[in-house]
């Protein structure tokens, strides 16, 4: 058990426990401060650390800050040298490690530095770098400009093993669909008082392609009466299984650019072991459908799913390369409450997880691509990362925008979470729509009043 004498510093020294399976020993922290000198001493097992290091606030909000910061560091430090190992985010622990270097860059100073403080590997802070140059010119044209739409059709043709997602089984929840694409249509028309300049749309789940042909229809004729012009329109189409050329026709008819076809692994075994109804066989000819249209295609690959090892990542990873979609996004497993596998393991154990993530950065480079935004989730197999690899110019603006929260979101449908951001992400507001769709058909309306006043 934890205890600390400042409160606000549980949470993030938790984070750090949990990178070294640490959370449930016993821990007395103290923290005070004598001027620039942040001191942090913890006591286990009869014996007592001190660390301390220089930090310099400016005011509250950055004495908090600095503060989290450096208890994370003193905890990441005593773990590290008690066990001997050393993760490759060291004692990073948020979402998005590029809004720091961001910070740093804003303050006028490299971000390295700082994170070499934080024991960030060589390497995380090269990938870093290559990000921020991957999407500078996105991100100087939409920091504090536009918005992004987000419309969320939360339905898939079966759960994954992974999933914590709120899509729903589309043979479950069947009875719902019409009522929800109405209310969902609804919601969008309203955006029209809203809206300014939209940089992207981006049609999401679940698997939008479980609706029928006329059923998307729907949905992007009521996103194209909002006059988005030229912005990014993203339909992550989603499984293989559910792609058909009549979905495909009306998604290039209404003016869809990006796609997503989404196999996670080109191995049947896998496939079948997390839960998936498809083949490799099937991801194949849907992309290959796709390829008869000018979409930018995503494909999805995850790291560390069932007993799969690098050899069997490497053929993945072979296999999306050689289709030479526009983009690749490499996913660590990640243990989410909610799923499948959260209820049979506590904790993740992947065989040689740093080898896959490795790798992928070898092959993808030296096939053309570049990481051009990367984020981490709690509970990652290796303390890993999620990093989308573009084709030079191909990157997605909507992937850009969300990760580093340069600009406001609104979104859509059931489980979707509207963001107002303020002075390119100084300060953030966000909304909730209800999760469970029943709700989200009960309260929708609700919703956009809500949503009007927020981006009033």
């Amino acid at each position: 058990m934890l205890t600390t004498n400042v409160q606000f510093l549980s949470a993030e020294i938790m984070d750090v426990l949990r990178l070294f399976g640490a959370e449930d020993r016993d821990f007395a922290h103290t923290f005070r401060r004598d001027g620039d000198n942040f001191i942090n001493i913890i006591e286990c097992g009869g014996e007592c650390r001190t660390f301390s290091d220089i930090w310099r606030p400016r005011d509250e909000l950055e004495f908090k800050r600095f503060a989290k910061r450096s208890a994370k560091l003193a905890f990441y430090l005593l773990l590290s040298q008690e066990s001997g190992k050393s993760l490759p985010w060291g004692a990073l622990t948020g979402i998005r490690p590029t809004k720091m270097a961001y910070g740093e860059l804003a303050a006028g100073r490299d971000f390295a530095p700082l994170f070499k403080k934080f024991c960030v590997s060589g390497g995380n802070i090269d990938i870093v770098r290559r990000v921020l140059a991957a999407q500078g010119d996105i991100y100087r044209a939409n920091c504090g400009n536009g918005e992004d739409i987000f419309v969320s059709l939360p339905f898939c043709p079966t759960k994954c093993e992974y999933c914590s997602f709120i899509t729903a089984p589309v043979g479950a929840v069947e009875k719902y669909i019409e009522s929800y694409i109405n209310c969902l249509v609804e919601e969008i028309y309203s955006l029209k008082g809203i809206i300014s300049r939209v940089n992207s749309v981006y049609v999401g789940g679940g698997t939008p392609f479980c609706l029928s042909a006329e059923q998307l229809s729907r949905v992007y004729g009521a996103i194209n009466s909002l006059n988005i012009g030229g912005a990014e329109f993203t339909v992550e189409a989603g499984r293989p299984d559910t792609f058909t050329p009549e979905k495909l026709e009306v998604t290039f008819r209404a003016g869809v650019n990006r796609i997503c076809v989404n196999p996670q692994t080109f191995s049947d075994k896998t496939l079948t072991a997390i839960g998936r109804k498809h083949t490799s066989e099937q991801t194949f000819r849907a992309y290959e459908m796709a390829s008869q249209y000018p979409f930018d295609i995503n494909i999805d690959l995850i790291a560390g799913l069932a007993d799969e090892n690098i050899i069997d990542f490497s053929r993945s990873l072979d296999a999306a390369i050689t289709l030479s979609p526009s983009n690749i996004t490499v996913h660590s497993l990640c243990l989410k409450a909610g799923s499948r596998l959260k209820e049979s393991v506590s904790r993740l154990a992947v065989s040689d997880i740093d080898g896959m993530i490795a790798l992928s950065r070898e092959k993808l480079t030296a096939s053309g691509y570049c990481p051009y935004y990367l984020y981490r989730q709690k509970y990652q197999a290796g303390a890993g990362e999620n990093v989308g690899w573009s084709l030079p110019g191909r990157e997605c603006v909507y992937n850009v925008d969300t990760m580093e929260e340069i600009c406001s979101n609104i979104a859509v449908g059931a489980g979707a979470i509207s963001k107002r951001v303020y002075g390119g992400g100084s300060r953030i507001e966000r909304l909730a729509s209800p999760k469970d769709i029943p709700t989200y058909l009960n309260k929708y309306k609700e919703i956009i009043e809500k949503r009007n006043e927020l981006f009033a």
